[in-house]
């Protein structure tokens, strides 16, 4: 089973003339809440998480849907990803139909001014030292879409979205994580126990 995920930033609308729209569907380096601070962890995704990605044909999508029209596409060069030290920074320009009016001018009035996207992890780590963990995205695997949403935000100006059962996947990573870490512990107290006997 793949596990997917998604996760919001920002967009908004740049141009008069086209119907051009920019954003940041990744921002790097920023620490985001997942879950609850009793029940979830903090994440991270790292400066070079984009190194080795699969990008090759990424759709601009409503809502991840698969039932609505595609916006734009980097097949046809209608969007166009940019890595830098930001994030991933995306340029679409829409194609003049109904549907892509009605985004464009949503976007433009500030009815819809975030993005997520949809994708799978290569490489990650734990940092379980402080009161709540902290997973670090290393390395993405593949790039499924990058999505304008309607999901209202937190706080802070990237908010994360993700479905439960993936959020529950990801607790029980991690209370794996920490009964092997306590597993661990237990067998050097029992080689330490040993030497000095």
């Amino acid at each position: 089973m793949i596990n997917k995920e998604t996760r919001i930033s920002e967009i908004q609308a740049v141009s008069e003339e086209k119907m051009i729209i920019e954003g940041y569907a990744i921002k790097f380096n920023e620490q985001t809440l997942i879950g609850t601070e009793a029940h979830g962890f903090k994440e991270i995704i790292a400066i070079d998480a984009l190194t080795e990605t699969n990008m090759k044909d990424v759709p601009l999508k409503y809502n991840h849907q698969d039932n609505f029209l595609v916006i734009a596409r980097t097949r046809n060069k209608s969007l166009e990803l940019e890595v830098d030290e930001v994030g991933l920074k995306i340029r679409a320009e829409l194609l003049d139909t109904q549907s892509n009016q009605d985004i464009y001018k949503m976007v433009k009035s500030g009815l819809l001014d975030k993005m997520s996207f949809a994708f799978t992890v290569k490489n990650q780590s734990w940092d379980r030292t402080g009161t709540i963990p902290i997973r670090t995205i290393q390395k993405i695997d593949r790039l499924y879409d990058v999505s304008i949403v309607d999901v209202p935000a937190y706080e802070g100006t990237s908010v994360y979205a993700r479905s439960l059962e993936l959020l529950d996947n990801d607790t029980r990573e991690l209370e794996n994580l920490k009964h092997e870490h306590q597993k661990e512990i237990i067998r050097k107290k029992i080689k330490i126990k040993g030497d000095i006997q």
